[in-house]
């Protein structure tokens, strides 16, 4: 039997969903709840704050690249947990054109497919009564998805309190308390989101004053309460293989954007994961049957990693040999060069040719599809990839082999192919799951 979910989300980025679940998260946790944590959508930041506010693994769950078998297997991670919470991903809708695997990737598709209500946060700066219009549109349109009812965040007063709620009675939607603006608890950011968990000194200290803040302005009882049965589709569950049977993950500050539900997958299947730090100038364990450097921050760390002799000799002699495999920021870090936010180009490790500059800081984001034309050390070619693309470096040369052909959620070709040269492989989105 799994435990009742809920899943909170909000009309759009920015509202403090992403604070007040930490809160929340942690709080229950106080109480002895033991709280299964989830992330909506393709993020590797948000799942690290919800391990350290529950001591339980956070996995994502995607429905345009994850097919519904994945999403329960993942779901079931849960059993044994008292109740299932999910962090929603930018608004409640919010999803692409084209559907994937098992939807658009909008939040509403896992409350939907789940069973979990959807607690509304609502950033009610600037209105009153209106609020609850803004709630009953998104409690209608979907009627598939059940709705639990709002949180109000950045409450002016007692007074524009007492009118918010007003209009939400009058609507029939259920409100489980209001954050005022005044003694709320930020969390610091950068260009990619949230600066990471085991970043912060003072991330115990944070929980605590979240949760205070939770406590007192939330009705944590009703909130529980409304929580939904669990309920998954047919067709069984599925776990994504491991690449190689012992792996070395490169894991500190500049390589950590890595999905839990991977790790996790791999273990479950046997694999060993040997982890080594870069920034440490450690190599790999030599034993290892392949490398894999996931994403991160090699940009903020450029200089360091340039001087990591050990490393790179390590890596160098590794690749000679076995797979070594770079996401996003660890394929940066096996090109030739990296060009910093001030100009200056530090040499990588060289395995693959890639020259990439941080300079001119250019986003790019989305769903990624991608067929690979070469084989790699996990995949042989010919498989089909589901990942996403998350940066803001722009590729100055890329003179290997193309990897594989990669496409957009649209089906539109993207030039950021990855590449290949010898044993070394590289892309610059993050795998997710297999589609075939």
């Amino acid at each position: 039997m799994l435990p009742k979910g809920l899943l909170i989300s909000a009309p759009a980025s920015g509202t403090g969903k992403t604070t007040l679940t930490l809160g929340l998260l942690y709080a229950l946790r106080q109480q002895g709840v033991k709280v299964q944590p989830y992330k909506c959508g393709p993020d590797y930041i948000d799942p690290a704050f919800h391990t350290a506010a529950t001591g339980l693994p956070s996995f994502n769950l995607d429905s345009w690249s994850m097919p519904d078998a994945m999403l329960n297997h993942h779901v079931t991670r849960g059993e044994g947990a008292d109740l299932m919470i999910a962090e929603g991903s930018m608004g409640l809708y919010d999803g692409v054109a084209t559907d994937g695997a098992s939807g658009n990737g909008a939040s509403a598709d896992i409350a939907a497919r789940n069973g979990w209500p959807v607690v509304l946060v609502i950033n009610v700066s600037g209105q009153a009564q209106s609020a609850a219009a803004t709630a009953m549109g998104f409690r209608a349109m979907r009627p598939d998805m059940p709705f639990a009812g709002v949180i109000l965040n950045q409450v002016a007063s007692p007074r524009h309190e007492r009118l918010i709620r007003v209009g939400m009675e009058a609507a029939g939607i259920k409100v489980f308390g209001a954050l005022p603006r005044k003694g709320a608890v930020e969390l610091p950011e950068r260009h990619l989101g949230l600066v990471q968990a085991e970043e912060q000194e003072t991330l115990h200290k944070i929980l605590e004053d979240l949760a205070v803040f939770i406590r007192e302005h939330i009705d944590l009882e009703s909130l529980q309460a409304a929580a939904g049965e669990t309920t998954l589709p047919e067709g069984g569950t599925h776990v994504i293989k491991p690449p190689a049977q012992h792996i070395a993950l490169a894991r500190d500050e500049a390589f950590s954007f890595v999905y839990p539900h991977l790790l996790d997958g791999w273990r479950q299947q046997g694999a060993q994961v040997s982890l080594f730090s870069p920034l440490k100038n450690e190599g790999p364990a030599m034993d290892a049957d392949l490398a894999w450097l996931p994403g991160g921050y090699p940009e903020l760390h450029a200089g360091k990693l340039a001087g990591a002799a050990n490393f790179k000799t390590q890596m160098r002699a590794f690749a000679e040999t076995k797979p070594v495999h770079g996401e996003c920021g660890g394929y940066m870090a096996m090109g030739a060069q990296l060009i910093d936010k001030e100009g200056t180009s530090h040499e990588m490790l060289g395995l693959l040719g890639l020259v990439t500059s941080y300079e001119k800081r250019k986003m790019h984001l989305g769903y990624r599809r991608a067929t690979l034309q070469l084989a790699t050390g996990a995949f042989e070619a010919g498989r089909e990839l589901a990942g996403h693309e998350f940066h803001y470096s722009t590729i100055l040369d890329q003179p290997d082999a193309p990897l594989a052909v990669v496409k957009d959620a649209t089906g539109a070709e993207v030039p950021e192919t990855g590449s290949k040269r010898g044993l070394a492989t590289g892309t610059f989105f993050h795998l997710i799951s297999e589609v075939s």
